[in-house]
């Protein structure tokens, strides 16, 4: 990949047709709008990160919504998801506001860029390996074109099995902890630090499985990894 900006990548991602199926899922998310969006213009198009180009942590998610990000073309924008984390980013200092609702909002992020291992809504929030595999270099990419960037929250077990097996440079990979919320590999040899969280999901949010305090303890460790 020859693209040297974080611009150029931008607009590499969001002319990717690479993955028939996704192209097609998110036209047609695009087309069968939920009755509360009915007046919005969908996005539908592949999502690039967002956030401080000179950012230390990068927050590694899955995929768009259907009708957040694939909508507001902006990652965790415009669903519960985004609903959860960007509340918990402003608390710890990350967000300069607490709500995202579309991509000219004025949010601003300070220290964190935001990206998803798959730039496309997939259908049943499930991207296929191949799909993951397409999407792969663009994460990559992120990675080189953000100059501070010294570890990774990734958000869900796909997140984090993705940066162990892709991103990082360790030899003895029985030595990393499996997945678990709070999970923590320390940097090594130029490879940030990452750290796991469950993924701010309906479906864990309002099973108890991740609580506001457990999301809230991941980023006060964050800010302790910066120094704060």
């Amino acid at each position: 990949m020859t693209v040297t900006t974080l611009e150029g990548l931008e607009k590499e991602i969001t002319a990717c047709r690479k993955c028939p199926r996704l192209v097609a899922w998110r036209e047609e998310a695009g087309r069968n709008r939920r009755r509360a969006y009915r007046g919005d213009e969908y996005w539908a198009k592949p999502v690039p990160g967002f956030g401080d180009p000179y950012a230390k942590v990068l927050v590694l998610g899955l995929a768009p919504g259907a009708h957040g990000s694939n909508r507001t073309g902006r990652m965790f924008t415009g669903d519960a998801s985004g609903d959860f984390l960007y509340p918990a980013l402003f608390r710890a200092g990350f967000a300069s506001q607490p709500c995202a609702k579309n991509a000219n909002d004025g949010m601003e992020l300070k220290n964190i860029f935001i990206t998803a291992l798959c730039r496309c809504v997939p259908p049943e929030n499930k991207p296929t390996p191949i799909e993951m595999n397409n999407c792969r270099p663009y994460l990559q990419q992120e990675i080189k074109l953000l100059p501070e960037l010294i570890g990774v929250v990734a958000l869900g077990k796909l997140a984090y099995d993705a940066v162990v097996h892709h991103i990082l440079t360790i030899e003895k990979m029985d030595l990393v902890p499996k997945f678990s919320h709070g999970a923590f590999i320390p940097a090594h040899e130029g490879s940030p630090w990452v750290l796991g969280s469950y993924h701010p999901s309906r479906q864990n949010t309002q099973t108890g499985r991740l609580t506001v305090e457990m999301f809230d303890q991941i980023w006060k460790q964050v800010n302790l990894l910066l120094g704060k």
